[in-house]
């Protein structure tokens, strides 16, 4: 039977799956009135370009290593090592900060309070529910993807449509005295990283070229449209969250839920129960999509190196990455049984924000080596086919690599301080340490990516010196 394809509306729709995060709606309007300058400044800056290199990179090279195979093309294995082992380790760690806001919405949605261990049983079973749906190409599933994106859509744009009804009929809970009030502020920058984080993804779209119908034409376009649609709907939901709740009595994980309660009032009784319920939904899909494009990233780059082997296998009745699949499932487990135990004895720790900052510091660090790698596969590799090149002279490309780039170190830097009780700025030693740890055993494994790499090298040597 042949494999079904990805239409156009199909990858477009996966797109907004993969990107469009509802569970960081929050966290970014938590910025305040300065955020839309943010979104304004980031889209220009960074999405633009961001988009415009995957759409080039992703049709040059059609292979799904996606961002890591791009790193180790044009650096070597070392570098493509640490990004493949940055790109592989956030995404547990964010599953597990998502799985953590999945109780609390369901508390904030329901009113029960949910204990514990039994949050975690039901944790585990949507991750193991995950690795199971992981086993199939997205385009068995994309039904499933279809609906999560526009269920993701509808749910932003009743956030959003109640939030202009109440701003035009009462007001908004964060109101602008001035132009002044939408300028950047300190209180904000730790928060900025969140915007790019919400704006990232497109590279897992790229390693569904295989399953596209003519992913040439279709993938540039699904970034495009996707784009567009994206950037609108992160405005108008962070919008609908400022005009809902102060900056300051914000939560980052239930923000969406607590934002429609207001919103709606008294008499949004079912309306709560039925958006909570679709938004742990769309929580699920998120996690599917994401995923798929990780398990194949991951075990790509295992097979060609820059990862431990045993993350290269696959299933042999589908093809399907098994290695990645099954080791995400472990560690993620083990992720949500340390979550639930800070959960039950950390006191005040927000142990949402605390894998979650995490999670996108280390994805953001990913980044740091794509625009790099498209500058300099531009210069290794000039003479390649580009089915969609990004046009410009060498000034205009350097400066789609270069400014993106600088927005990205920008960011990370603001992300290690954090707000004090009493108004000042303070480093946030948890997530130096975390991030930190991090990167230690992120140059372990390039290192080992390097010995295995010289010792095959020398093998091959070897053998073609005895056959002569």
């Amino acid at each position: 039977m042949a494999k079904r394809k990805l239409r156009l509306f199909d990858a477009i729709l996966a797109a907004v799956c993969v990107v469009l995060t509802i569970d960081a709606v929050a966290p970014a309007a938590a910025i305040g009135n300065s955020q839309y300058f943010w979104w304004i400044l980031l889209l220009l800056g960074f999405f633009v370009p961001y988009g415009l290199v995957n759409a080039e990179l992703g049709t040059t090279y059609e292979d799904q290593g996606g961002l890591c195979d791009w790193v180790k093309r044009a650096f070597g294995i070392r570098t493509g090592s640490r990004a493949a082992f940055y790109y592989w380790i956030n995404f547990p760690i964010w599953i597990t900060s998502t799985l953590v806001m999945f109780t609390q919405v369901f508390t904030a949605t329901t009113g029960i309070a949910v204990p514990p261990l039994a949050g975690l049983a039901v944790q585990l079973g949507i991750v193991w529910l995950v690795v199971l749906l992981s086993n199939y190409h997205i385009s068995e599933s994309k039904w499933l993807v279809n609906i999560g994106a526009l269920l993701k859509a509808g749910l932003i744009l009743v956030l959003g449509g109640l939030g202009v009804y109440a701003a035009v009929t009462r007001g908004v809970a964060n109101p602008a005295d001035s132009f002044a009030d939408f300028l950047p502020s300190a209180a904000g920058l730790p928060f900025i990283s969140i915007i790019i984080f919400n704006f990232i993804g497109f590279e897992v779209v790229t390693t569904y070229a295989g399953d596209m119908q003519d992913p040439k034409k279709e993938l540039p376009r699904a970034i495009i449209w996707g784009g567009l649609l994206i950037t609108a709907f992160y405005l108008f939901a962070t919008f609908g969250i400022g005009a809902a709740i102060p900056t300051d009595e914000l939560s980052k994980a239930s923000g969406f839920i607590d934002s429609l309660r207001i919103l709606a009032g008294a008499s949004g009784g079912p309306l709560i129960l039925i958006c909570g319920f679709l938004f742990l939904f769309t929580l699920i899909t998120n996690m599917l999509t994401w995923s798929l494009g990780v398990n194949y990233v991951t075990q790509h780059a295992a097979q060609y190196g820059t990862l431990p082997r045993f993350l290269a296998s696959k299933s042999k009745k589908e093809g399907m990455p098994l290695g990645a699949n099954i080791t995400n499932g472990t560690v993620i487990s083990v992720l949500l049984a340390a979550a639930a135990i800070l959960e039950a004895t950390g006191g005040g720790t927000d142990v949402f924000w605390m894998f979650f900052a995490l999670n996108v510091d280390l994805l953001l660090a990913c980044y740091l080596f794509l625009f790099p790698s498209f500058w300099q596969l531009r210069r290794v590799d000039p003479d390649r086919e580009r089915p969609y090149r990004v046009k410009g002279g060498k000034a205009r490309i350097f400066l789609v690599a270069a400014v993106p780039f600088a927005l990205l170190c920008m960011t990370l830097f603001f992300t290690f301080f954090e707000e004090a009780p009493d108004g000042t700025d303070m480093v946030n030693m948890p997530l130096v340490i975390g991030v930190a740890c991090a990167v230690a055993v992120g140059e372990i494994v390039a290192a080992h990516s390097v010995k295995k790499h010289r010792a095959a090298l020398a093998a091959q040597k070897s053998a073609g010196k005895t056959e002569s």
